[in-house]
């Protein structure tokens, strides 16, 4: 089997490549930090739980033991029979809402998911579990000031639930124009695991708006993880400048920027503070050092560039903006640890407190990295031209989401505006290629691909191989040739572009042997491919080892059962070992699946020529229908 025009190992790895290009970093590439001992795991969901919480429960049963009583949740039950039954101004009832939000959520709309659950709570305040879900995915929506006003506490809580209520409560206090009583919230109740570490950073900075200053500069806690503490430390030499504490200020980032491990932190807030002090050609040591340390983001290079046109050094962040790239390093830390639902509320916060593109479409980055694709798509539908390298990255992003949720026409949509914003971007006219390639719109791929920004004299092997796929599907098959030996001369070892040479050679005759050859070698790299282990069927059958290729058939057609070329190979290894009837029954298969005309013909043609049969396309037939 030829590589499947699907979206592969290969085009990720492309749009790894394009991301890298024209995303922004997190607010500090935070090494990961270990788990606080004894914190809960996540429990944040981003759907409500399956089942229903609104239905009316009867009172206990007379009977019911002393055990049961104490072991059954504490919980104030609704009414068995309401009377009146819960409903709003419009007469619309608590279970209608309930019901909309849980499928708007099903459905990724989580801003009106979050809408019709905050409802339900205002309804039936009655309801813990109700509070809960209202409030977990009001943050998920982005909806910061339902969450702020809902949040849950008590007894039975989860303590996830209660200190990230804490938490955006004194964010969302702060935002609202009131620093003083944040500050003060947050020193009555500190906030506790698992979300100490985003209080812990934001705090210093509500502190100083409300003139807490000895809070403010306070150092870091001394049980503190080696990594959080350079962190803290770097929050108090920023709030040193803005205090005019320069000479204090200077000695701490000099400190953070000798540490081994960790100085490529903060060489760069090192060298934007030296830039406002008037100290271009240290800032310029600062930022040199860390391009020899191997960063090429793009603030570094940036900050570089401008140095040397001796431009205008950035101002230092207010209050918002400091308690806003506070929050996106806890962000940054705790999506390391995979705890994504914790990184999006963060990142929330931090938008509500600096609402800029780029924290937009870090949401939408992580929203995706936690498969909640439509809620990801719409953060990054958000993030406008202003920048237009983050606008084209943003673009890149939800055409990946699309193509993953099977919209290929409106993911081809995305890739050309990206494209168009970045024309000179080749990693982005690499996508458009591919995503031309997998929608089998070849000849215009191939005018992408034979276009200046691709067809270098350095070009990868994914443009070589690529190339080669097209020409191939257009059965220009000597192009094709050339362009996937060029391909295995820079990736000898592939198994990918090994298969597809090799199923090439075979199914053309062009070189069988050592097509089978190249297959068996990508069939030992990658035995769970199911296209591979069809090629390596194939190969045997046209080297006339029938009984070998029926059995790699049929275990291709076990990986790939919706694949028709293979379930059409296996029909024709049948048909060769004298097992005539299942040969039907995978001929009339092929035709119940996504079936390209030629081939359809084919097997029709079979169907009629062998076995005296007007195709059925039997959705019933098929591997094991007759054994």
């Amino acid at each position: 089997m030829r590589f499947a025009f699907r979206r592969s190992a290969l085009f990720a790895a492309a749009s790894l490549i394009a991301l890298g290009l024209a995303a922004p970093s997190l607010a500090q590439d935070v090494p990961p930090t270990p788990p606080v001992q004894d914190a809960p795991q996540p429990d944040v969901e981003p759907e409500p739980s399956p089942e229903p919480i609104l239905e009316p429960q009867a009172e206990p049963d007379a009977d019911t033991t002393e055990t049961d009583e104490a072991e059954a949740p504490k919980v104030d039950p609704i009414p068995a029979v309401w009377s009146p039954i819960p409903t709003d101004a419009e007469g619309r009832s608590a279970y209608g809402y309930y019901l909309a939000g849980r499928n708007a959520l099903t459905s990724g709309e989580s801003e009106a998911g979050a809408d019709y659950l905050a409802r339900v709570e205002a309804l039936t305040p009655e309801q813990p579990r109700v509070r809960e879900q209202a409030f977990t995915a009001s943050l998920l929506a982005g909806d910061l000031d339902v969450a702020a006003r809902i949040a849950p506490e008590g007894e039975g809580v989860s303590p996830v639930i209660v200190q990230a209520g804490r938490l955006v409560a004194a964010v969302q206090t702060f935002v609202g124009g009131d620093p003083r009583k944040a500050n003060a919230m947050l020193t009555a109740a500190p906030v506790g695991e698992p979300h100490a570490r985003a209080g812990l950073y934001v705090q210093p900075w509500i502190a100083a708006a409300a003139g807490d200053w000895d809070r403010a500069l306070a150092p870091a806690p001394t049980d503190l993880d080696p990594i959080s503490t350079l962190l803290v430390r770097a929050n108090r030499a920023r709030l040193l400048e803005l205090r005019r504490r320069h000479d204090e200020a200077d000695a701490e980032w000099r400190d953070l920027t000798s540490h081994a491990l960790a100085s490529r932190l903060f060489r760069l807030p090192y060298g934007e503070f030296l830039e406002r002090r008037g100290k271009r050609d240290e800032a310029l040591v600062q930022y040199d050092a860390a391009v020899t340390a191997g960063a090429s983001d793009r603030a570094t290079m940036s900050a570089r560039a401008r140095v040397l046109a001796k431009g205008r050094p950035p101002a230092a962040p207010n209050y918002r903006k400091g308690a806003s790239l506070a929050l996106k390093t806890a962000a940054d830390q705790i999506i390391a640890q995979r705890a994504l639902e914790f990184g999006v509320v963060y990142l929330r916060l931090a938008l509500n407190l600096d609402p800029t593109d780029e924290n937009r479409f870090l949401i939408g980055q992580t929203l995706q990295q936690a498969e909640l694709e439509a809620a990801a798509r719409a953060a990054l539908a958000q993030v406008g031209r202003q920048d237009i390298e983050l606008y084209a990255a943003a673009r890149v992003q939800s055409a990946l989401s699309l193509e993953k949720d099977g919209q290929s026409d409106a993911a081809l949509a995305e890739l050309r505006r990206a494209a168009e914003a970045r024309p000179n971007e080749a990693s982005i006219a690499y996508l458009l290629a591919g995503q031309l390639v997998q929608m089998k719109r070849f000849d215009e791929a191939l005018t992408i691909l034979n276009g200046p920004l691709l067809a270098t004299a350095d070009q990868g092997f994914e443009v070589h191989f690529l190339r080669g796929a097209a020409y191939e599907a257009l059965k220009r098959n000597t192009e094709a040739e050339a362009e996937l030996w060029a391909a295995l001369q820079k990736q000898p070892n592939d198994p990918t572009v090994l298969n597809y040479l090799g199923y090439l050679w075979v199914d053309t005759g062009m070189r069988v042997e050592q097509g089978a050859e190249m297959i068996a070698r990508a069939f030992a790299a990658d035995p769970s491919d199911g296209n591979i282990q069809d090629s390596l069927g194939w190969a045997q059958y046209r080297r006339g080892q029938f009984d070998l290729a029926v059995g790699n058939l049929e275990q291709a057609v076990a990986k790939e059962p919706a694949n028709a070329e293979i379930n059409d190979h296996l029909g024709d290894a049948y048909w060769a070992v004298g097992r005539q009837r299942e040969a039907g029954f995978q001929w009339n298969r092929v035709l119940t699946l996504d079936v390209e005309p030629e081939r359809k013909a084919e097997v029709e043609a079979k169907l009629r020529d062998k076995l005296g049969q007007e195709p059925t396309g039997d959705k019933g037939a098929g591997l094991g229908a007759e054994s």
